[in-house]
């Protein structure tokens, strides 16, 4: 959790063209922004990500939304690698092309971030399915937020995961706000959890801002999950810290509701129990993101001949 908030700080401060995160060794003049394009960003939301990937073996899968560094790093990706991916560098996940919501990184089985509401959730149920085909001793969990239950997708996978029984923990990352409107004022019915239950997707509903609490419920889910019962659903109720993206100041938020939940800093939560170790645990977060903010900023620029590479050719002459 602490990580996702070091690098979820520094990557604000790069893409406001600011150097605190780089420390005293990059000066402001030779400093430009080096995060460019929409950055969604997970601060306030750590407890969810990391309570649900503890429960999670390396061969395991995820799916994210557009808001996706805390999923990819709970999952156990490269900091660094993501890093120079936000900064467009070759040495990025996918090579400087995709930045911030397009992180993926097969080898930790994040099937990637996407910029589409919903559409993470159909190829969470595809990948459920393909191991279902082959027969493999792994799950997939889903992540999605609030504004994905009024979308199609929402009851086609959840859908097609019962009707199949798959291996999908369907995770609901509910922050309460759908980009800037809030949720509460055009969700009919129940909500998330309801919905789900409708369909024969049973689940359960925790605090998101509780990391224990979310790790308890997700590895209960899980456990049935592997033990052949289907999908299941956690509704996990949480508050991004943030606007929309980096440079929304959220005024459409009311002040009090923000200074509440910011009294609910999931990793402040955890301090008292972690102890005298969580000092240590943020310093040594903050050395490794700027570690990663370094090798970004010295990471080499994509090749020109890269933009005709991972493209799909439609024939020569068609698209006239």
């Amino acid at each position: 959790m602490a990580r996702i908030r070091a690098f979820e700080n520094a990557a604000e401060e790069a893409s406001r063209g600011g150097v605190a995160a780089f420390g005293a060794s990059v000066s402001d003049a030779a400093f430009q922004p080096e995060v460019r394009g929409p950055l969604h960003l997970s601060t306030g939301q750590e407890g969810v990500a990391a309570g649900v990937c503890l429960n999670l073996a390396t061969e395991d899968l995820i799916t994210s939304t557009h808001r996706g560094h805390g999923h990819t790093l709970a999952k156990g990706a490269s900091m660094e690698r993501m890093m120079c991916e936000l900064f467009g560098r070759a040495t990025g996940f996918n090579g400087g092309k995709g930045g911030s919501m397009h992180i993926a990184d097969f080898s930790v089985g994040m099937l990637g971030a996407n910029g589409v509401v919903a559409a993470g959730m159909p190829i969470a149920v595809g990948a459920a399915h393909a191991i279902r085909i082959r027969h493999e001793n792994r799950i997939v969990a889903c992540f999605f937020g609030d504004g994905a239950v009024n979308r199609g997708p929402f009851l086609e996978a959840l859908n097609w995961a019962k009707v199949f029984a798959l291996p999908v923990l369907f995770v609901c990352e509910d922050n309460r706000w759908s980009a800037t409107t809030a949720t509460e004022a055009m969700t009919a019915g129940d909500g998330p959890l309801a919905r789900a239950a409708a369909i024969g997707v049973p689940g359960l509903q925790v605090d998101g801002n509780d990391a224990l609490a979310v790790h308890a419920s997700s590895r209960v889910l899980i456990g049935k999950i592997r033990g052949g019962e289907g999908p299941q659903f956690l509704h996990a109720v949480t508050y991004r810290f943030k606007g929309h993206v980096s440079v929304d100041p959220a005024a459409y938020r009311d002040g009090e509701e923000v200074d509440r939940a910011l009294q609910n800093d999931p990793l402040a939560a955890l301090e008292p129990q972690v102890g005298a170790e969580a000092l240590s645990i943020r310093n040594e977060a903050g050395a490794e993101v700027k570690r990663a903010l370094a090798a970004a900023a010295a990471a080499p620029w994509p090749e020109s001949a890269g933009a005709y590479t991972d493209i799909q050719h439609t024939g020569d002459g068609q698209w006239r």
